[in-house]
């Protein structure tokens, strides 16, 4: 039986048992803090376990997309472990229960309508107290005894151990499925959980039954696959083995199952599925959280490759035969293929110039061992080579073997498990606790009506103690509060014209109040399905239960509401201009100011951006309507509104049109018309990160100020610089110019140029029209962006660098004072030793980095072994510098012990390099006895 056919049949079986089919959640719930990626089929339902939501259904049954990581280092050796999986579940909300789900699971296994397994193939195991489950099996199914085991509650409950470790929340014993293999060995396919109980406390008498009994089943699909297709692993499955089979043509390596290069195919397998899936949701490679996980996974793929010879990216490759793999239940991973496989490449060539250098620290670990007499590899040691250069544990106690070492294991688990406390990467809590959920449970939801009004009468349902941004389960539920003040309170209201924030637009701000009290709304956040009111008690005593008018303030809510519907414009510009691969991939939105995430690969030029703006000015000027409605999820798909990747969408969803160019699936407000939005100004285009880039833009007002505020900006620049406006890009150029040049001459210590005292602008490169306020923008930009510095730091910048300019020629006018010394000069004022050159000299006025530049010039210059002592008196202090050439290092002197001996004399000291050290004194009287004392030591040094 095919992998799809499976799935299929399933979902299929599950629907004629009045299961409602929903699709998979996505890979990454970006709105569940409790998980880094869905972990199981249950977690999509977890409201409809607790009766926090309205249930429109009490029976489910899904194919869900998985990633867990707690298996990482048994993927690919052992025949079932992924990181990437799919998990066929079905679901009961206080509805059927044990009796049916056994029954069902069984009728299904063994039925040859269905899947046909051979009853007397399949064991269960029951929880050590469930006699209600063992009896089921034994008395209803027909299993003898000796093919059901009661196992403990670290086997057979969930979560695991919780009757006795916690935590504390609903839990359950579990009943598991195996399936024995021909040699003899079981492997676990099905897990029928029984949600029953809800534990408070420490035992005995810990779990209280809940009101209503839940079902949580799963069952893994790749691993039902290899059962019926009668393969020894998972990814000889019909949906695993052509990506593995794609892994060995990219890599050229012949796959042989029981291999070590068998092993690491099968990773980079897993790993491949895994990231493009992931990167398809636009979770890119990151150092946090989910995009940690992501390129932890690329690197370990890459490592086998390099394991197998390979120096240039590889796993990019593969995310086509993936794609193909899965278009039957994901044929939308098609859309993305080249997306995915540019973010992929660009994370493997930033690896492959990275593992070099953990290859050498493993070197250098064994050589230290070597000295040391060790024979096991510490487990810190290697926790920090997989967190630095991403080095798999595995592949780490392979190379030790090769070398007789052995391997910490439990070492490394405990500092990886440190780390992950740490960093935040370990797993939340999977229910979460305290008065906001304690509100959730009792209402459900805050439904929103400010769409249509920004005033109305509401009811104050909880008030919390607390700001709730550290962490939203703090504070005290209160039922009145009488004493008004700077503490931060959350209000929950029956219903709220407050937007809370979420698809990337902040919350309102406003007031809440009535006769007996004022409420001032500093913030709007979404919890759940619950808006919560940041703010402070200013006047009165605020009770549960009261009536009152909640305002927002709505002048703010506009200038949102502008940036808002800018954003959608943009998003339809970047298309245009750019390419339907410029998808979103975060965004802010504040009061006339946004901010846009999305995909692209490289810069925007001045030329696109300028086009981009002109489009959404456009857009602007043609006062289209915009439009939104409630519709059924497929006919917003139909009507080719566009939907994010990964984003997790209701049924039916608000999708909001602007004329005809633009369809968005979007919760947010916006304004009526686009000729609201005013005006559209980009002030920034920069890089994210890989593969990602933003613009930052304003709206209405503040891009007005903008405008005006840039063209002053030109005239700021001319005046500080002392030019005309249409000479200031090309001044500021020649500013910077000028500035490397004076830096190089004074580090050469020779002057090629003169400098005159005054900048004066060379009459090149002057702006064609400063009345084009488009020549003006791009001129702005382009200071800003050569000068690497915000919009209003910009003429600070330039001050400072005119600054440094007069500065720094007064220093090269001191430095090569006295006859303009040069490197020939000093060469021929040194002396040979044997082969070797002595250069021992005073040179009035130089700095430190004219001093290294003239010893560098030297030790190039010379064909032979070159010692070099350059001393310089600074007013009541000498400075002196001294560089070795290899050749002598490499006999042994130092250049620190040189220069130190000599600063002693003048009453000072210092050290360095062996090559290269440089030295202080506060006697400039003796520096003559110094610099004879320093020929003199070099002299004997060489014998």
């Amino acid at each position: 039986m095919k992998t799809d056919e499976l799935r299929e049949k399933y979902l299929a079986f599950f629907e004629s048992k009045g299961c409602v089919r929903q699709a998979s959640d996505v890979l990454v719930p970006t709105w569940d803090p409790s998980v880094l990626f869905t972990p199981a089929g249950m977690n999509q339902f977890k409201d409809h376990f607790l009766g926090k939501v309205k249930l429109d259904f009490t029976r489910a049954t899904t194919c869900q997309k998985c990633l867990r990581t707690g298996d990482i280092d048994n993927v690919g050796r052992t025949a079932f472990h992924h990181t990437f999986f799919e998990m066929l579940g079905n679901f009961s909300f206080g509805d059927y229960f044990k009796e049916e789900a056994i029954h069902w699971a069984w009728e299904f296994l063994t039925d040859k309508k269905w899947l046909g397994i051979p009853g007397e193939r399949l064991t269960v195991t029951v929880y050590k107290d469930d006699d209600e489950a063992y009896g089921l099996w034994k008395d209803k199914i027909g299993l003898p005894d000796a093919r059901i085991t009661r196992m403990d509650e670290d086997e057979n409950f969930w979560p695991a151990s919780a009757p006795s470790q916690g935590p504390d929340g609903v839990c359950g014993p579990c009943s598991e499925i195996y399936y024995q293999l021909g040699d003899g060995s079981d492997v676990e396919i099905w897990n029928l959980v029984f949600t029953q109980f809800n534990r408070v406390g420490s035992p005995p008498d810990n779990l209280k039954p809940l009101p209503s009994q839940n079902i949580d089943t799963g069952m893994g699909l790749e691993r039902t696959a290899s059962v019926l297709q009668g393969v020894p692993t998972n990814f000889h499955i019909d949906s695993l083995r052509p990506i593995l089979d794609a892994a060995a043509d990219v890599v050229g390596v012949h796959y042989e199952y029981d291999s070590d290069n068998g092993r690491r195919l099968r990773r980079i397998t897993d790993h491949a599925r895994a990231c493009t899936f992931a990167i398809h949701e636009n979770v890119y490679p990151g150092p946090k959280d989910a995009k940690y996980v992501v390129k932890r996974l690329i690197r370990r793929a890459v490592l086998d490759g390099y394991q197998m010879n390979l120096r240039e990216p590889f796993v990019y490759k593969l995310v086509e035969a993936v794609a193909e793999a899965s278009k039957v239940p994901y044929p939308e991973l098609s859309e993305t293929t080249k997306r995915v496989a540019e973010v992929m490449e660009s994370e493997e060539k930033n690896f492959f110039g990275t593992i070099d250098g953990g290859m050498k620290r493993i070197d250098q670990l064994f050589e230290q061992m070597r000295d040391e007499s060790s024979v096991m590899v510490p487990g810190d040691e290697a926790a920090e080579l997989n967190k630095t250069y991403g080095v798999p544990p595995e592949l780490l106690q392979t190379l030790s073997a090769e070398q007789n070492f052995t391997f910490d294991w439990s070492g490394y688990r405990e500092a990886m498990d440190r780390h992950a406390v740490d960093s935040g990467k370990g797993q939340r809590e999977l229910f979460q606790t305290g008065p906001l959920e304690t509100l959730k449970e009792a209402l459900r939801e805050t439904p929103f009506i400010g769409y249509d009004a920004t005033a109305a009468t509401v009811v104050v349902k909880g008030i919390i103690t607390g700001d709730g941004h550290g962490n939203q389960d703090d504070g005290q539920l209160l039922s009145h509060l009488d004493r008004p003040g700077d503490n931060e309170l959350r209000l929950v209201l029956n219903e709220s014209p407050f937007y809370g924030e979420s698809g990337g637009q902040i919350g309102d701000v406003g007031v809440i109040e009535n006769d007996d009290f004022e409420f001032v709304v500093t913030d709007a956040q979404k919890h759940a399905g619950l808006i919560v009111h940041h703010g402070k008690l200013v006047r009165g005593e605020i009770k549960e239960g009261e009536t009152c008018t909640a305002t927002v303030d709505a002048e703010r809510r506009q200038a949102l509401q502008r940036a808002h519907s800018a954003t959608h414009i943009l998003h339809y510009a970047l298309h245009k201009n750019i390419g339907d691969h410029a998808q979103q991939q975060g965004s802010k939105v504040e009061a006339d100011r946004l901010r846009f995430d999305f995909t692209n690969q490289k810069a925007i030029d001045d030329e696109s951006l300028v086009q981009i703006e002109k489009d959404v000015w456009t857009q602007i000027d043609k006062s289209d309507p915009v439009d939104w409605k409630t519709v059924p999820l497929a006919e917003a798909r139909k009507a080719g509104a566009m939907m994010l990747f990964g984003e997790k969408y209701p049924d039916p969803v608000r999708m909001v049109s602007m004329g005809d160019f633009s369809k968005e699936l979007c919760g947010g407000t916006h304004v009526s018309n686009t000729s609201d939005v005013h005006a559209f100004e980009v002030v920034v285009e920069e890089s994210v990160s890989a593969g990602t880039r933003r613009i930052e833009a304003l709206t209405g007002p503040r891009a007005e100020a903008h405008r005006v505020q840039t063209r002053e900006l030109l005239s700021e620049v001319a005046r500080t610089i002392g030019c005309s406006e249409n000479q200031s890009l090309a001044s500021t150029i020649q500013l910077m110019d000028e500035l490397r040049q004076i830096k190089k001459e004074l580090s050469a210590g020779k002057s090629n140029d003169e400098h005159p005292a005054q900048f004066a602008f060379a009459g090149e490169g002057e702006l064609t029209n400063v009345d084009d306020y488009n020549s003006v923008r791009s001129a702005v930009r382009d200071i800003t962006r050569r000068l690497n510095v915000s919009f209003d730091d910009v003429t600070s910048r330039i001050q400072s660098m005119i600054a440094d300019r007069t500065r720094l020629i007064a220093e090269l006018k001191q430095a090569t004072a006295g006859g303009k010394l040069s490197a020939d000069d000093l060469i021929g004022s040194g002396e040979m030793i044997g082969d070797t050159l002595i250069v021992v000299a005073e040179t009035p006025g130089a700095n430190p980095n004219v001093m290294r530049g003239w010893i560098d010039q030297i030790r190039k210059k010379s064909d032979g072994p070159t010692a070099v002592l350059l001393a310089a008196a600074q007013g009541q202090k000498v400075l002196l510098v001294g560089g070795l050439s290899k050749a002598l290092v490499d006999k042994g002197l130092k250049a620190g012990d040189w220069v130190g001996a000599a600063a002693r004399v003048v009453g000072g000291g210092g050290g360095g390099r062996p090559d290269m050290a440089q030295a202080g004194g506060k006697n400039p009287s003796k520096l003559p006895e110094a610099i004879e004392l320093a020929k003199k030591s070099m002299r004997e040094q060489l014998g």
